[in-house]
């Protein structure tokens, strides 16, 4: 095991970029645009070259899920494209169920059946990449404490000493146990201020 492949690792994907708003063209785009966009921006993130980042099926699924607001003329404009790129992120760990809830407080449900949205989301969407960015600005610092604590554990008690994969398996449990435990946190969060028994 070389930790500096590790750490290598880690920076590849620390670096892994996301939609920028500049990015986003200031004209409305058809479907078949916006999946070329996000696989043009979003390549780096698949974790095998043949995957695709959205296709046409999702992006219906979505519409069709009220997650976004219909096209309007068949075009998506950028506020699609904002939601698109947090579905994105969040599909990783919450189901489509959960970012529903997460983003109904988003659109003006009152009076309009076409789901239109209460406000423009750049602010949040800016503030979201702010966050981002900064947090995987410690994704080093991050690993290498898990690291450390992995290979310290391992030493105390005799494990991995012939045996580099032991040691790489309790890397990987420690890993998924933090997700884990960061995705039930978000679930968490989700069932007590955004679900429909709290509304």
């Amino acid at each position: 095991m070389n930790k500096d492949t590790l750490l290598s690792m880690v920076e590849r994907l620390s670096s892994c970029k996301d939609i920028q708003l500049s990015d986003i063209p200031s004209i409305d785009l058809y479907v078949d645009q916006v999946t070329t966009l996000f696989d043009d921006k979003l390549g780096d993130t698949k974790r095998e070259p043949s995957e695709k980042v959205l296709t046409k099926t999702m992006i219906n699924n979505y519409t069709k899920s009220k997650i976004i607001m219909p096209p309007k003329n068949k075009k998506y404009n950028k506020n699609h494209m904002i939601l698109l790129s947090l579905i994105y992120n969040l599909k990783q760990i919450l189901s489509i169920n959960d970012i529903k809830l997460l983003f109904d407080p988003l659109f003006n449900k009152a009076n309009d059946t076409k789901g239109h949205l209460k406000k423009n989301l750049d602010e949040l969407y800016a503030a979201y990449l702010a966050i981002k960015e900064d947090d995987m600005k410690n994704c080093s610092d991050y690993f290498s404490n898990v690291l450390d604590h992995v290979l310290a554990i391992s030493s105390e008690k005799n494990i991995g000493s012939n045996n580099d994969k032991d040691i790489l398996m309790l890397l990987v449990l420690a890993l998924t146990a933090q997700a884990a435990f960061n995705k039930r946190l978000a679930e968490s969060i989700i069932d007590e201020y955004f679900s429909d028994k709290n509304n």
